[in-house]
């Protein structure tokens, strides 16, 4: 079995063990770390991104740890994840301040965990500029902070293409940058 192969039937079981599904549509939970590592497939990711792209929230959404994910996948699987799993909780303060907190956090990470970072927001601004327009004012703002502060230095095309879609979700909201 490959370690994507693998990857991608444990993203599925450990979502689904904790009956998450995608907020907007109810799908199953999957189709996002699917569409996730595609991006990335496509963007030219290695084995190891692709794994990590399909895993890259399984230690925020359900009890599986990173040093689970390094037991299991590798050393260079469990570093990924780590840089791509928020560092912030609820209790840390607002939501500004954990976004910020995030922001630092992901500014330290590696290029190739910023590439899978730029195909989760791709995915995941689509999805919310399509059903929820007024948290999607909200969430491209942090976006284009995320973009500007933590990773303008990650893969050109890849980054474009996401400036690109956050314009896009502006531009259908009617936002001014």
């Amino acid at each position: 079995m490959t370690l994507v192969h693998k990857a991608r039937l444990f993203a599925i079981a450990a979502h689904s063990a904790v009956g998450q599904v995608r907020k907007y549509t109810g799908e199953p939970y999957y189709v996002h770390p699917a569409e996730v590592a595609h991006i990335v497939a496509q963007a030219g990711g290695t084995e190891e991104q692709i794994a990590a792209a399909w895993l890259h929230d399984v230690v925020e959404d359900t009890e599986v740890t990173v040093e689970f994910i390094r037991q299991m996948f590798g050393p260079e699987v469990a570093e990924l994840v780590g840089w791509l799993t928020d560092v912030s909780q609820k209790e840390d303060g607002n939501r500004e301040f954990r976004k910020a907190m995030d922001r630092a956090h992901t500014a330290q990470a590696t290029l190739p965990a910023k590439m899978i970072k730029l195909a989760d927001l791709w995915s995941n601004t689509r999805s919310i500029v399509e059903y929820d327009a007024k948290f999607a004012r909200v969430y491209l703002a942090e976006k284009r902070l995320l973009l500007d502060e933590a990773l303008f230095d990650a893969d050109p095309t890849l980054l474009a293409q996401v400036y690109q879609i956050l314009e896009e979700g502006e531009a259908a909201l009617q936002l001014s940058k």
